[in-house]
C-alpha cells in the first residue's frame, strides 16, 4: 500500500517549522509521516531527511512546500531528484506544481517531462544561488562588525583589582577559599578558572 510522506526543514535551531507544518496538516498528512530537520540545506547528511528517504518505496508520494526545503546544493539536489525518478517516487512541490513528478499519470507526455526538467534546473540553481548570497551577506556582516570593533563570543571575565592580593592571602592560609570568593565578588567557577589561568 502506497503512502504520502512529507519533509520540512529550516536552517537553524532557533527557527520554527510551524508555517510548513500548518500547510501539511491542512492537507491531512499524518504526523508520523512528516519528517523534519533544523539544519542547513548545504548537503543531505540530515537525520530527518535520511529517515524519510529510507521510508520511501515505489509509488509513494513525497510532499515538500518549496524545492529549497529539500536542499540548496544544486548538484546534490539534482542527484536526489534523479533518485526519486529512478525509484518511481512521486514528488509534489506545493509552491511550484510544475515541478511535480507523478508516476500514477500514464498520460505524461515527453514535452511535459522536458519542461519539468528545465524548470527544475532553474529552481535548483536559484536555491543554491540564494544560499551563496546568504553566506556572502553573513561574511560581509561579520567583516563590517569586526571593522567596527564588535567582539564576538562570550565577554571575558573582568578580574578585580584585589584579586592577586586576596589569592595570596588565601594561599598563605590567612583566609578560606569561600572568604576569598566573597571578597573578590566573583562566582566560584570563575574564581578557580582565573586562579588556574594565572597559576596562582
Amino acid at each position: 500500500m502506497t503512502k504520502t510522506v512529507a519533509y520540512i526543514r529550516v536552517s537553524s535551531k532557533d527557527q520554527n517549522l510551524d508555517r510548513q507544518l500548518a500547510v501539511l496538516n491542512a492537507l491531512g498528512i499524518e504526523e508520523k509521516y512528516i519528517y523534519q530537520d533544523k539544519q542547513s540545506g548545504k548537503d543531505f547528511e540530515r537525520v530527518g531527511y535520511m529517515y524519510m528517504k529510507k521510508s520511501l518505496e515505489p509509488g509513494d508520494t513525497l510532499v515538500i512546500k518549496e524545492l529549497d526545503r529539500l536542499g540548496r546544493n544544486q548538484m546534490e539536489l539534482k542527484k536526489e531528484w534523479e533518485y526519486f525518478r529512478d525509484n518511481e517516487i512521486n514528488v509534489r512541490v506545493l509552491d511550484m506544481p510544475a515541478l511535480n513528478i507523478n508516476y500514477d499519470d500514464e498520460n505524461i507526455k515527453p514535452l511535459v517531462k522536458m519542461i519539468n526538467n528545465i524548470i527544475f534546473e532553474i529552481m535548483s540553481w536559484k536555491a543554491e544561488n540564494e544560499r551563496e548570497t546568504i553566506k556572502k551577506r553573513q561574511a560581509e556582516g561579520i567583516a563590517t562588525a569586526k571593522a567596527n570593533n564588535v567582539k564576538f563570543g562570550r565577554p571575558k571575565t573582568k578580574i578585580p583589582d584585589n584579586f592577586i592580593g586576596i589569592c595570596t592571602r588565601w594561599r598563605n592560609g590567612e583566609i578560606t577559599a569561600t572568604d576569598a570568593i566573597i571578597l573578590t565578588g566573583m562566582k566560584r567557577t570563575n574564581f578557580y578558572k582565573q586562579v588556574k589561568s594565572l597559576n596562582l
